[in-house]
Order: structure tokens, then C-alpha cells, then sequence
């Protein structure tokens, strides 16, 4: 009678806390796959353009590797946060670059939308508009704001997938040598596959002006494979965050409290003349004060 009865009521969609749970655990587990060491490969190219001008010139095709340490930091049951640090040069001697970083948070309400120019707004989604869904928050290598969005992970014929378009700021490769648009619509596909997982992106380059509509400059599509290898390979990468933790950890906490003003966001370029991560790679800046007041100072009052 009792097993009758609580059938009715999974049937009327009363109680789903057992499909709700299983289903959170493939998020967690998808999402935590990517953590790790792998061998990573860049691919960008430019498939469509639709400038007026017929001088206009496409970007280059891209491609470039790396060996990559994604760090799992925070695994918290509703937030989890990977570092990705680069290891570059001989193993046995190895360089560490302090690369991106993306937090997953389920049924997150609180965004900072980027719009072009350093700026991101603050937006507050009803509890309604994000169920179910994980937010992938995507940092710069200063742990400042680049993108995110929020969506569903999708566990079918074998396959885990999340899949998002949001607006972004241009990547690194663009902006040093383009200014004919100002900001990227990222259509992004985290996909965990056999041999690890699978960055897909169809992008476009926009033209955004105030009071007029948005102007599609081209469109790119970017494809970047994270191979599994032994995590022994990235042993540089993971010794180097066991020694810079506790500073990142500080620099970290400064930002959320920024976030946590839950109002727009406008940052400063540079500050005397420096980006915010040249300050911060410095093994002079360790102290808490310090990296408060720095970052602080790159914040529009």
C-alpha cells in the first residue's frame, strides 16, 4: 500500500528527489572530469565574414598545444571550482603559467553579463529561470570576470554535454590585433568524451553600438581537445599550486566580495600603467592588504 502510494506520487510529479539526485551526481561527476592533467589543442578559424568593407581581412587561423593542470579547488555540492595552470618547457624544470579559471554553480541567480569596454552588468534571474541548471563562471588569469552562463548538462546516448551562448569580452589572440569589434557571442559546448573532453565554440564577432543593433562582423568556430595523459606529467603544475594556494585563495575572496556588491561592474584597464596581472604575478604582492588595495584600485568607483 505504502510503495502504491508513493508511486502516485512520484507519478503526479510530487516527489522527485531520487531522479533529482541521480541526476545532480552526473552533473558532479561530468563537470569534475575535467580536472586533471592533458595535453590541450587550440583550434580557431573564421568560416563566415559579412563586413561591408572589401579590404576586410579575416583573422589567421589559429592553432597551437599545451600541457594543461586543471586543479580541482572548491567541491562544494552546489559549487565546484577548477584552476587551469599551463606547464610549459622541460619537465624537469618546468614553467607555470596561472591560466583560466571556471566555477560550476547549480541553480545560480546572481550574473555579471559582459557589454563591451570592461563593463558587466549585474543581472538577478528568478529561481524559475535557472532550476536544474549549473552556471559555468569563467575568470582571467587575475581571477577578474571574463563570461558566463548558465544551462543544463545533458546525459544521453552515452554522452554528457553542457551547452551555453553568452557574451564575452575578445579573447586574447584577438584583441592585441583587432578593434573592428568589441565584443564575442560565445556559443560554448563542454562535451566529456572518451579520451577526456571537448571545448567546442561557434562564436561570433559583433559590432555593438549603443541605440543601434547588434552588427555581426564574422562568425569563428573554435574547437580545443583536453587529452587525458598521467597526472605525473603536469607534476611542475601541480607543485607549483600547492606553494601559491593560499595567495590565490586571498585573491579570490577579495573578488567575491566585489561580486557580492551585486551592482555593475566597470574595470580599469590598467592602473600607473599595468595590467591587474602583472601586479598579482609578482612574488613581491603576498599580503592580504595588499592585494586587496590593488584590486580594489581597479575597480570603477
Amino acid at each position: 500500500m505504502k510503495k502504491a502510494l508513493l508511486l502516485g506520487l512520484v507519478a503526479m510529479g510530487l516527489i522527485h528527489v531520487s531522479y533529482g539526485q541521480s541526476k545532480k551526481k552526473k552533473d558532479r561527476e561530468a563537470i569534475k572530469q575535467m580536472c586533471g592533467c592533458f595535453e590541450v589543442t587550440f583550434n580557431f578559424t573564421e568560416t563566415f565574414n559579412y563586413s561591408k568593407d572589401s579590404l576586410y581581412q579575416p583573422s589567421k587561423t589559429k592553432t597551437d598545444k599545451g600541457l594543461e593542470w586543471a586543479q580541482l579547488v572548491t567541491d562544494e555540492n552546489n559549487k565546484i571550482s577548477i584552476q587551469h595552470l599551463l606547464q610549459v618547457g622541460s619537465p624537469d624544470n618546468p614553467y607555470i603559467v596561472k591560466h583560466w579559471r571556471q566555477d560550476w554553480i547549480f541553480q545560480n541567480e546572481d550574473f555579471y553579463m559582459y557589454n563591451g569596454d570592461n563593463n558587466w552588468k549585474f543581472e538577478h534571474k528568478p529561481k524559475s529561470a535557472v532550476k536544474k541548471q549549473w552556471t559555468q563562471k569563467v575568470f582571467q588569469v587575475d581571477d577578474s570576470p571574463r563570461y558566463e552562463g548558465s544551462g543544463s548538462w545533458v546525459h544521453v546516448d552515452g554522452k554528457s554535454y553542457w551547452e551555453n551562448t553568452t557574451d564575452a569580452p575578445l579573447p586574447r589572440r584577438e584583441y592585441t590585433k583587432r578593434s573592428d569589434y568589441n565584443i564575442t557571442v560565445r556559443g560554448n559546448r563542454q562535451e566529456i568524451t572518451a579520451y577526456g573532453w571537448l571545448h567546442d565554440q561557434d562564436n561570433k564577432k559583433v559590432i555593438r553600438k549603443p541605440g543601434e543593433k547588434d552588427f555581426v562582423l564574422a562568425v569563428e568556430k573554435g574547437y580545443n581537445t583536453y587529452v587525458r595523459v598521467p597526472d605525473s606529467r603536469c607534476k611542475g603544475a601541480a607543485d607549483w599550486w600547492v606553494k601559491n594556494e593560499k595567495k590565490w585563495e586571498i585573491v579570490r575572496n577579495k573578488w567575491d566580495k566585489v561580486y557580492g556588491r551585486n551592482t555593475d561592474l566597470s574595470l580599469e584597464k590598467k592602473v600607473e600603467n599595468k595590467p591587474l596581472y602583472k601586479y598579482l604575478f609578482s612574488d613581491k604582492i603576498e599580503k592580504e592588504e595588499e592585494i586587496n588595495e590593488i584590486i580594489e584600485s581597479f575597480v570603477k568607483k
